[in-house]
């Protein structure tokens, strides 16, 4: 088992808990989040019965992941924090949800009072660890920043190995402390760009062929009045009732030339 991993035994059964972070390289979106692993003895061998994968953008759950892995979709506006919802299933539905996964015979060892108390035991660890090993990211604030308003745009160059470019990060203060909201990183060859870097770290990757120039597509987000749609997605709503639209296009202009100057002194 991995070091970062805890197990609960539960008799029959046994409980096992990990934080899974997921890069999705630049094919696919990032995610993390705990992973809840429901364990039994099938046959002589350890086999995972259930799985529920409570991450923070696409929380799903499986029926017998080594047997028929049935994938369900949580959805969060609906189910709420997907660890409290995958409790509350452990509590109320662990013996039907074990008989759709296709292990009727295990049911009927389940000690539902022994069970009851690890289940306490579980969400206890479960919450501690989607605090604790949560995945962020720190970058630098920018060597140039320009204020507007209740935000403000960081610029800088950056170099990350082979690779590197123009990025711009977009900066708030939460609760006394800056906090960087959002993070675009137009590099070369792998530019992608960061909803809440410092809250939930969803890296998304740009396609360069529908999106050759990165930077000029990031300035058209700003234009285009959707920072405040971005902000909260990153997890910051009480930063966009605070934006005042009209003073960060007033700014833009400022963000533009700057940026280009930088990116061209680069070059």
């Amino acid at each position: 088992m991995d070091s970062d991993s805890k197990k609960i035994d539960a008799g029959t059964i046994s409980f096992t808990l990990q934080h899974r972070t997921l890069d999705g390289g630049i094919r696919h979106h990032a995610d993390q989040g705990v992973s809840i692993q429901v364990m039994g003895n099938v046959g002589g061998k350890e086999t995972e019965l259930l799985r529920f994968d409570c991450f923070d953008n696409s929380p799903h759950y499986h029926y017998g992941p080594e047997k028929k892995n049935e994938l369900q979709v949580m959805d969060p506006t609906v189910t709420g924090n997907p660890i409290g919802w995958t409790i509350s299933q452990l509590r109320s539905n662990l013996p039907e949800m074990l008989k759709r996964a296709g292990y009727d015979d295990l049911v009927d060892q389940i000690d539902a009072s022994l069970v009851s108390q690890k289940v306490d035991e579980l969400e206890s660890a479960a919450r501690k660890m989607a605090l604790r090993k949560r995945n962020t990211v720190t970058h630098n604030r920018g060597t140039n920043v320009i204020e507007a308003g209740n935000i403000r745009f960081g610029l800088e160059m950056r170099a990350v190995g082979q690779d590197g470019g123009m990025a711009i990060h977009v900066l708030g203060d939460v609760a006394g402390r800056e906090i960087e909201l959002l993070a675009f990183d137009c590099f070369r060859m792998a530019p992608h760009y960061h909803y809440g870097p410092r809250n939930k770290n969803e890296r998304i990757y740009w396609d360069k062929t529908v999106v050759p120039d990165t930077l000029a597509w990031t300035l058209d987000q700003f234009k285009k009045r959707k920072l405040s749609s971005m902000i909260a997605r990153a997890g910051y709503p009480g930063v966009v009732a605070e934006l005042d639209e009209e003073m960060i296009q007033a700014k833009l202009p400022e963000v533009e030339s700057t940026a280009l100057a930088m990116a061209k002194e680069a070059s």
